[in-house]
């Protein structure tokens, strides 16, 4: 009933005209708390926070990082950085080593019980995303990417704290 009443107010004449920017902002806001809530009880099982995942994702698809080129990779913030990777090179999954192109940075990579717990979380995590967004088509997704970049890149361009 309540995903009919939902399909009934997406296809009214009201949503079809040009939304105001505070209902774009509210609409962005509602499911970015939603999809955030739905991660965040997803990594459970797996023991890993938000932050533990993302990091190990990062390295997992990029490879070996320094936490600076993690934390630029992954939007995490500075603070919790340090943190992240003493626990989670205390429960054995990332291991700190030093670059070889330069001997003064730390490389941060995956231990081999590090993949083994970041890849079935990730495979999970793809397939809960492609549920969550099911009620999209893939143009829907297309759009909505692009428009998102677009309004990203305005974004950036008005903060004037925003590293460019």
């Amino acid at each position: 009933m309540a995903s009919q009443t939902m399909i009934a107010r997406e296809s009214s004449p009201i949503v079809k005209r040009c939304p105001k920017p505070e209902q774009v902002w509210i609409a962005l806001a509602h499911c970015y708390r939603r999809m955030s809530s739905l991660i965040e009880q997803s990594f459970v099982e797996s023991g890993l926070s938000l932050t533990d995942f993302m990091m190990l994702e990062a390295i997992l698809h990029k490879g070996p990082m320094t936490i600076t080129e993690i934390q630029t990779s992954a939007l995490l913030a500075t603070g919790s950085m340090t943190a992240a990777v003493d626990r989670l090179e205390s429960k054995g999954l990332l291991a700190r080593t030093f670059s070889k192109s330069d001997r003064r940075a730390r490389v941060l990579e995956l231990t081999d019980e590090g993949r083994a717990v970041i890849l079935p979380a990730f495979e999970k995590h793809s397939a809960n995303l492609k549920l969550w967004m099911g009620a999209l088509s893939a143009n829907e997704r297309a759009d909505t990417f692009i428009n998102l970049r677009k309004l990203e890149k305005q974004l950036k361009a008005v903060d004037t704290n925003a590293p460019q």
